[in-house]
């Protein structure tokens, strides 16, 4: 029996996945859903709406794009309840991610921010580029 394993994606690596749909960052949260479950809280879900909402995306996908995709990560994603918040990442709006890896006990964190990814590992939560998950 295969484990079924959880995986905290970033924002930015979440927005690759929607704008370049070929691209490594794609590829990893391809393979994250094909061997678990996402996490996310509503915090992580909040930025990543309120990021997609920004008009700097408009000549890359449609608003009704973006919306459609922040639907069915909807429906793929776990949120997960925050009961204990960290103050661990040089910048704290980043600590919503670890956040959520601690409550959700993830297999690793998906990021292509450097203040998450120099924490490596984070509470033996491994913290990874895309390029570095695909190749595990």
């Amino acid at each position: 029996m295969t484990e079924f394993l959880r995986f905290v994606v970033d924002t930015n690596v979440l927005v690759s996945r929607l704008l370049a749909p070929r691209s490594t960052a794609a590829q990893a949260v391809d393979q994250a859903l094909a061997r678990g479950n996402l996490l996310g809280s509503e915090e992580t879900l909040a930025e990543l709406v309120e990021v997609l909402a920004r008009p700097q995306f408009d000549p890359y996908a449609s608003r009704e794009d973006r919306r459609e995709f922040i639907r069915l990560l909807g429906g793929v994603m776990q949120i997960v309840p925050i009961l204990r918040r960290v103050a661990a990442c040089r910048d704290p709006r980043d600590d919503k991610f670890l956040d959520v890896a601690l409550a959700g006990e993830a297999a690793a964190i998906i990021s292509g921010d450097k203040d998450l990814l120099v924490l490596n590992p984070w509470h033996g939560i491994p913290i990874l580029t895309p390029a570095e998950f695909l190749m595990r």
